[in-house]
């Protein structure tokens, strides 16, 4: 139980900040050495919680979706697909680095230089609904990119959004509702790989009451930490977390180097 919630909690917070929920799951993992960590189905309960976060804070935005707001329906799409190229491709080829803390550590220093140079960006008018369908397949590479553990999904798609003329709230805005699909594509994946468990005979690696407590957990820390990060980018903080990922990043490399985590 305890492990769970350590989990949830850090999946809460680091999938909204620009810090990388899926670098600190591994690189935790391999610290707690939690092998279960990296179970199909706490991956599915915790990112239902954050999924469900994102409905709770961006509500309205998605009811305009389906009713005034339906251009930018189609932007999600062709922004949604690059990370499902990447992410099949990825996920049945080259699994292992999913799982990877040195990769991890490294890619969290990539992560800061990224948010380094998103606080420098001049500040822009753009609006995502006006965002034309090559833009948001650039975003959606961005997001693509995010695939590897330790780069920030949000500040990757937040960096690309700016870069593409957009002002800081529309590109959170924009990267948050991206996520929907994103998180949505990778929950239905991990199904797959839990329903392979189950007929392979395997039993669950967490209780419900466990479950339970893990999706409760996100959900809760993911709605206050998504907060936070809206907060802090209107006041053009988010390249502050820089300051977290180099140093992190650094001491993982540090840790695996010295064999006291293992690649």
């Amino acid at each position: 139980m305890i492990e769970t919630i350590i989990l949830a909690v850090v999946q809460g917070i680091a999938e909204f900040l620009p810090i990388s929920s899926s670098g600190h799951l591994v690189i935790l993992g391999a610290m707690m050495n939690a092998a279960k960590s990296n179970a199909p189905t706490l991956e599915i309960i915790l990112h239902a919680g954050t999924l469900g976060s994102i409905l709770v804070i961006f509500w309205r935005r998605i009811l305009d979706l389906l009713t005034s707001d339906r251009r930018v329906i189609p932007l999600l799409i062709v922004g949604t697909l690059p990370a499902v190229v990447v992410g099949l491709t990825i996920k049945s080829q080259f699994g292992w680095i999913l799982k990877n803390p040195m990769l991890a550590g490294a890619m969290l220093i990539v992560t800061g230089i990224m948010l380094i140079i998103l606080g420098k960006l001049p500040t822009r008018q753009g609006v995502y609904r006006d965002m034309s369908y090559v833009g948001a397949f650039v975003v959606g590479c961005f997001q693509a990119f995010a695939i590897l553990p330790g780069i920030s999904r949000s500040g990757s798609t937040i960096l690309g959004g700016r870069m593409l003329g957009l002002k800081t709230d529309d590109a959170v805005t924009f990267s948050f509702l991206l996520a929907i699909p994103a998180i949505g594509g990778a929950t239905v994946l991990t199904i797959k790989d839990l329903v392979d468990e189950l007929k392979a005979g395997h039993q669950l690696a967490y209780s419900p009451i466990e479950l339970a407590a893990g999706a409760v957990v996100s959900f809760a820390v993911g709605i206050i930490a998504l907060k936070w990060l809206i907060g802090w980018s209107r006041q053009e903080r988010l390249h502050w977390f820089a300051a977290w990922c180099i140093p992190a990043g650094i001491v993982v490399l540090g840790l695996c180097f010295a064999g006291l985590v293992q690649p």
